[in-house]
């Protein structure tokens, strides 16, 4: 008898150690997918800021304090990375959203540089850039649903915690942002 429910004791511990393992490797699946949509938003603000780049030096040509202040601006950008929170992506958001409507204003200053064959080819590559972004944030919104779903939910907020696996925030849009800037 006492071999029978020490076998008995031995399988239960089995299978909540095989159940804990389980559960382990999904949320570790589900973080890492969070990190990959991050990861991907801050390749397409990479694209972006270079293309910021190149107006930049079409703007120096027409307006020598306009690039100096725009060079400034696009020097406080720092790199978005798997680990970057929703707060870093949003201050990077700023900075382009800044140096996008400075380089605007000159345009409208210097209508030769609006109708410059390569001003207006490297804004619609920054538009082509803006749409990439907007779908990687909904990528990664979902992808962090997902994860915050599954680890408030019985029995995995149990384990979350003691796998490191935490809550993670959402990006969100400001009112003033919900539409499409015209780069044109």
């Amino acid at each position: 008898m006492g071999m029978v429910v020490i076998g008995v004791i031995l399988a239960i511990v089995i299978l909540v150690v095989l159940w804990f393992i389980g559960v382990q490797r999904m949320l570790v699946s589900l973080d890492e997918n969070v990190n990959n949509a991050m990861s991907q938003i801050g390749v397409n603000l990479t694209s972006r800021f270079d293309a910021l780049t190149g107006l930049l030096d079409l703007v120096k040509g027409y307006n020598e304090h306009e690039y100096k202040t725009l060079s400034d601006v696009i020097k406080m950008r720092t790199s978005i990375g798997s680990k970057s929170t929703a707060a870093d992506v949003d201050a990077q958001e700023n900075i382009i959203t800044e140096a996008v409507g400075k380089i605007m204003a000159v345009a409208e200053a210097y209508p030769d540089l609006k109708s410059n064959t390569n001003y207006q080819n490297l804004m619609n590559s920054l538009n082509d850039y803006e749409t990439k972004v907007r779908q990687s944030r909904l990528v990664y919104n979902d992808t962090v649903t997902k994860l915050n779903r599954t680890i408030r939910m019985f029995p995995y907020f149990i384990v979350a915690p003691m796998c490191g696996v935490l809550q993670r925030d959402y990006l969100k849009t400001e009112d003033a942002k919900t539409e499409m800037p015209s780069m044109k």
